[in-house]
C-alpha cells in the first residue's frame, strides 16, 4: 500500500449504506504487512445467492480453483479475503493453506465449507500460512457489523493508493433495493473475465442463475475494457452476492436476467462495476494520466477492441503519455500491430477532441502549442477513426512513469 494517494483518485467517495444480510469485519492477522489489517470477513445471511467469474490464467491461484469448484452450489455464507500473499503458484500447500481457511471460517460462520468463498492477493509464490487465520475469523464473524465497507476496502489493498468503492440504489418493482461494491487492483491488470478482487453485493432477490447472467455480462465493458500493463494476473477474482433481503420489503424474486422488471437494476449494476473499473485505471502503479481509448469505426466490435487493447497495452504510447508527447506515431504503431483490419490511408487520430491526423498524414490544421497544452491534463482521450465500418469500442488505462518501475522492481524486497 502506497502511502502517496494517486493524484487521480476521485474527489467524492461515497458512502455505502449498509446492506441488509451483509456484515464486515477486518483485522491483522501479519500475512506480510505489519501494523495494517489484512484479512477481511464478509458473513452473509442464509440463503444468500453467488455468482463469480474468474482470471482465464492457465496458473491460476489456490483461491480461485477454489472459488470455481463452489459455485457450482449457488448459495454463500461467508467470504475471507487476504491481502499480501496471493497463495498462487504454491503447490500442495496451496490447496492445504484454502481448505483450512475455509474450514476455519465455516466453523466461525456455521456454515458448511461450501458456502465459503475465499480469494487472497499480493506476492506469487509465496506458501501462505492459514493456521494464521485461526482464532482471527472467530473473533470477526462475533464483531463483524453492517456498515465497515471502507474498512474492508482498505484490508484487501495492496499497492493501491486509495480504497475503491462504488453505490447504487434502485427500484425493482416499488421495492427499494441497493447494491454495493468493492475493488482493490493497481498493477498486472489486464483482466480476462475479472479484475484483481472485486466484490460487489445487493439486497435483491436474485437467483444465482439470475445474477451469474448479469455479472458475465456486465464485465464485457467494464473491468474487461480495462488495462494497466497488460499483465493478467493469476488471481482475478469477481464475486457478486444477492442476500434476497428486499423480499420482506417487496421485492419480487427474480429468476431470470432477462425479466424486464430487472431494466433499471441492470443499469446500476453495470454502473457500479464500470465505477469500480475506472478506479482501478485511476490507481495504476505510479499512474499520473487516466486515457480513454476510443476506436470507432472499425470492421465489427471485437475488431475494435482488439485495436483499443493494442493502443492501450503500448509501453510507447504510454510512456509518450507520461512525457505528454501527442505522439501519434506511436498510436499509428498500436494500430498497425493489431493484426485488425485497418487502412493508413483511412486513419484519422484525435488527442482531447483535436485532430492530429487525418487520411493518413499530419492534419493540416495541427497546431503544436494547442496539442502541447492539452496533454498537461490529468485525464486524456485518444479517439482513432477507421474508416472501415460500423465497429466501436472503448478501454479504459493510464500513462507508464518511472514510479510504475520503481513500484515492481521492490515489490518483493
Amino acid at each position: 500500500m502506497s502511502s502517496s494517494v494517486s493524484p487521480l483518485a476521485p474527489t467524492n467517495v461515497p458512502t455505502l449504506p449498509e446492506l441488509a444480510g451483509v456484515r464486515l469485519g477486518t483485522a491483522a492477522a501479519g500475512i506480510r504487512y505489519k501494523g495494517r489489517t489484512d484479512v477481511l470477513l464478509v458473513a452473509l445471511d442464509p440463503g444468500t445467492a453467488v455468482a463469480g467469474v474468474f482470471t482465464k490464467s492457465k496458473c491460476p491461484s489456490a483461491p480461485v480453483e477454489w472459488c470455481r469448484d463452489k459455485l457450482k452450489g449457488g448459495t454463500a455464507r461467508v467470504l475471507v479475503v487476504n491481502s499480501g500473499n496471493a497463495n498462487a503458484f504454491t503447490g500442495k500447500n496451496g490447496r492445504q493453506s484454502t481448505a483450512l481457511t475455509a474450514s476455519i471460517a465455516a466453523k466461525a460462520i456455521g456454515c458448511k465449507t461450501d458456502e465459503v468463498f475465499l480469494a487472497s492477493t499480493g506476492v506469487i509464490g509465496e506458501p501462505l500460512d492459514a493456521t494464521k487465520f485461526d482464532g482471527v475469523l472467530g473473533k470477526l464473524a462475533e464483531t463483524a457489523e453492517p456498515g465497515q465497507w471502507m474498512d474492508a476496502a482498505k484490508a484487501i489493498m495492496t499497492t493501491d493508493t486509495f480504497p475503491k468503492v462504488a453505490t447504487k440504489t434502485v427500484k425493482i418493482g416499488t421495492t427499494k433495493v441497493t447494491i454495493n461494491g468493492m475493488a482493490k487492483g493497481a498493477g498486472m491488470i489486464a483482466p480476462d473475465m475479472a479484475t484483481m478482487l472485486s466484490f460487489v453485493f445487493t439486497d435483491a432477490p436474485l437467483s444465482a442463475s439470475c445474477l451469474q447472467a448479469l455479472l458475465k455480462a456486465g464485465v464485457a465493458d467494464t473491468f474487461n475494457a480495462v488495462t494497466i500493463d497488460g499483465d493478467t494476473s493469476t488471481s482475478d477474482t469477481l464475486l457478486a452476492f444477492a442476500t434476497g433481503a428486499a423480499a420482506k420489503a417487496g421485492a419480487p424474486k427474480i429468476s431470470r436476467a432477462s425479466d424486464p422488471r430487472l431494466k433499471a437494476f441492470v443499469k446500476a449494476f453495470n454502473a457500479v462495476l464500470a465505477d469500480l473499473a475506472e478506479q482501478v485505471a485511476r490507481d495504476g502503479e505510479g499512474a499520473r494520466k487516466l486515457v480513454e481509448i476510443i476506436v470507432e469505426g472499425a470492421k465489427t466490435p471485437a475488431s475494435a477492441r482488439k485495436i483499443a487493447m493494442s493502443i492501450a497495452n503500448s509501453p510507447l504510447v504510454k510512456t509518450a503519455i507520461a512525457g505528454e508527447d501527442a505522439n501519434w506515431g506511436r498510436v499509428v504503431m498500436a494500430v498497425g500491430k493489431a493484426g485488425e483490419p485497418a487502412d493508413r490511408d483511412k486513419l484519422s487520430i484525435s488527442f482531447n477532441g483535436i485532430r492530429v491526423a487525418k487520411a493518413g498524414a499530419r492534419d493540416p490544421s495541427y497546431d503544436e502549442k494547442e496539442v502541447s497544452a492539452a496533454m498537461k491534463k490529468p485525464e486524456i482521450q485518444i479517439k482513432v477513426a477507421l474508416g472501415l465500418g460500423k465497429g466501436r469500442d472503448r478501454v479504459l488505462t493510464c500513462d507508464l512513469t518511472k514510479e510504475y518501475v520503481a513500484i515492481n522492481g521492490d515489490y518483493r524486497s
